[in-house]
């Protein structure tokens, strides 16, 4: 599975369930979408609370039973300068079953932010893009500012590095969760507009089972 961070304390609950059924993750691998960087070389410290890595075993891994989470080596975390050994891993295990994830403000999808205007992609090169570092737009920087740091824009880290869109579109299945009343604008978007790599989202339809599930805030 490919999976997010959030922010919609999805994994609290699902460690809950997890626990009070009895299922065993022993054979699951989990890939994380993406982490901050506090460089483009340098991943940001796994003890600090911004981190995904921090979040993942804070609020699921430390939370699930020992007989039944997975092992650390079945939980992947993208990292800088082994960004082709990801997603050959992927290719290795036999693909990605189910992707899990949400829309950005400008119609990412995990940190796959849009093309700059002096850096045109086509359709089809976005979609062939593979886990790589890049730099945060800024907008997302400031939804993220509000979601993650209280508002403090200068707090947030510049780079990331991030799941390619390739390997989320080879998805078996992709399940998308809208929970923010922000995220109406993007969504529209990606449902109806032309595909295009200037809201990343719009490129899931290719995918043949893709859902999306929203609150009774989200309105097409």
């Amino acid at each position: 599975m490919i999976v997010p961070v959030g922010p919609t304390a999805q994994y609290p609950i699902l460690a809950e369930m997890v626990n009070r059924l009895g299922v065993s993750l022993k054979k699951v691998h989990f890939f994380n979408m993406d982490e901050y960087l506090i460089s483009p070389k340098k991943t940001i410290e796994h003890t600090d609370p911004m981190s995904f890595k921090y979040r993942m075993n804070k609020e699921f891994y430390e939370r699930v039973r020992p007989d039944l989470v997975m092992d650390e080596d079945h939980r992947h975390f993208p990292e800088v300068g082994k960004e082709a050994e990801y997603d050959k891993l992927i290719e290795e295990l036999g693909g990605v079953d189910y992707c899990f994830g949400g829309i950005g403000i400008n119609g990412h999808v995990a940190f796959n932010e849009p093309p700059e205007k002096d850096a045109p992609k086509t359709p089809d090169e976005f979609a062939e893009l593979g886990t790589r570092v890049l730099p945060i737009s800024r907008e997302t920087k400031t939804i993220n500012a509000y979601g993650y740091q209280r508002g403090d824009l200068k707090g947030m880290c510049e780079w990331c590095i991030t799941i390619g869109m390739k390997q989320i579109l080879s998805s078996k299945k992709i399940y998308i969760a809208l929970n923010r009343p922000w995220q109406n604008g993007p969504f529209k978007h990606a449902v109806w507009d032309e595909p295009t790599a200037e809201i990343p989202a719009s490129l899931l339809r290719r995918c043949k089972n893709l859902t999306y599930c929203g609150t009774k805030d989200i309105i097409l």
